[in-house]
């Protein structure tokens, strides 16, 4: 029993956590640009962020979770927010998920005292069982410290075979594409090949026929 804990353990170990804490200034501007922290997460994943803001004078700072398609689609939105702030999203497909916050400039502020204005932002974000609070599962099902562990590693191992599925159909995928663009290549260098032949033969007969015509040859 001992040997397998210490083995799920050191298999945990080498797991990189999939955790981020960041803590930054977030300068003020009357129309500002967003900042975003990004993190790869895969479907249907729990995304847990956490901002600590200490807003400063005659600001605002607003926050959107949003992913990395094209078209930006936003998990939530929230305005004005301060102090600690929790929101939880859970993933729709592959790619990455950004956290992305703006410090909106209000009221009368001089443009010397306007570039010096900041709010300082304190951002984690936790994801897949990182994200999951084990001590409210443990009280709700009444779970012994030595079971909520287990029922971490379990999260953790889950996580581990995703990864290692994600991996084996990346890997998959990018046999596929390039055997096919071998194939494509090796097609191509055949038809160049036949091309050239056929330009030559071609250029061949008709120099031979333009001898002829001007009696340069039999």
């Amino acid at each position: 029993m001992y040997s397998l804990l210490f083995a799920l353990f050191s298999l945990v170990a080498l797991v990189p956590q999939q955790a981020l804490g960041i803590k930054f200034s977030l300068p003020a501007y009357r129309y500002p640009s967003s900042k975003c922290i990004w993190n790869a997460a895969h479907p249907d994943t729990l995304v847990i962020v956490t901002a600590n803001v200490v807003i400063g004078q005659n600001q605002r700072v607003d926050i959107e979770i949003v992913d990395s398609s094209p078209q930006k689609n936003v998990y939530l939105s929230k305005r004005g927010i301060k102090a600690e702030t929790r929101l939880a999203i859970t993933t729709h497909g592959e790619g990455e998920v950004g956290v992305c916050l703006k410090n909106y400039l209000e009221g009368d502020v001089s443009s010397n005292v306007a570039s010096k204005l900041a709010s300082v932002v304190d951002l984690d974000v936790d994801i897949g069982a990182d994200a999951v609070d084990y001590n409210a599962i443990a009280n709700q099902e009444s779970l012994s410290s030595l079971e909520t562990e287990m029922r971490k590693l379990e999260g953790v191992v889950k996580e581990i075979v995703d990864e290692m599925e994600y991996l084996k159909k990346r890997e998959t995928r990018f046999t596929s594409t390039n055997t096919s663009t071998n194939d494509r290549v090796q097609n191509f260098a055949w038809f160049s090949i036949f091309s050239l032949a056929a330009l030559g033969v071609w250029q061949v007969l008709h120099l031979r026929s333009y001898f002829k015509r001007k009696y340069l040859i039999d």
